[in-house]
């Protein structure tokens, strides 16, 4: 399902990138700070419940997604991909999860379990008899 998400409730600032880059990273701003309130948000009521279960480091207590894309060198890319993941995150959240139906397992299986259970017993008491006829001198 296509969600589009109006400009004005999206907050993007431009910040100064970490690591590498030499001299450029320390003059120009490339690096994306993206900030998406979800309860502020003209999603609908489900899909924010569903954002809000999320257990994701990116979203924050009070509700806000944030997000941060630095992997360009220039900001259009690094914009481009925060918003990316941004459409990513609230997709994941419009998909409705299968319901699980309990099954049983089948009676091969379950005899297969018990066979391999019988047989690694049956190992376990060979292994004992060994043992006592060494005797306690041996160790």
């Amino acid at each position: 399902m296509d969600i589009i998400i109006p400009e004005n409730e999206i907050e993007i600032t431009a910040i100064r990138a970490q690591g590498s880059g030499g001299q450029n990273v320390n003059k120009v701003s490339s690096a994306i700070h993206l900030r998406f309130d979800i309860g502020m948000s003209s999603l609908p009521e489900i899909y924010k419940e569903r954002l809000l279960k999320l257990s994701d480091q990116r979203i924050t207590k009070e509700g806000v997604i944030v997000i941060k894309a630095q992997r360009y060198r220039s900001q259009e890319k690094n914009r481009e991909e925060a918003l990316g993941r941004l459409y990513e995150l609230i997709d994941s959240a419009t998909k409705v999860p299968r319901i699980r139906k309990p099954t049983k397992p089948t009676r091969s299986s379950q005899a297969k379990r018990l066979d391999s259970k019988i047989q690694r017993g049956q190992l376990k008491t060979t292994r004992k008899k060994l043992l006592t006829e060494l005797g306690p001198d041996r160790s």
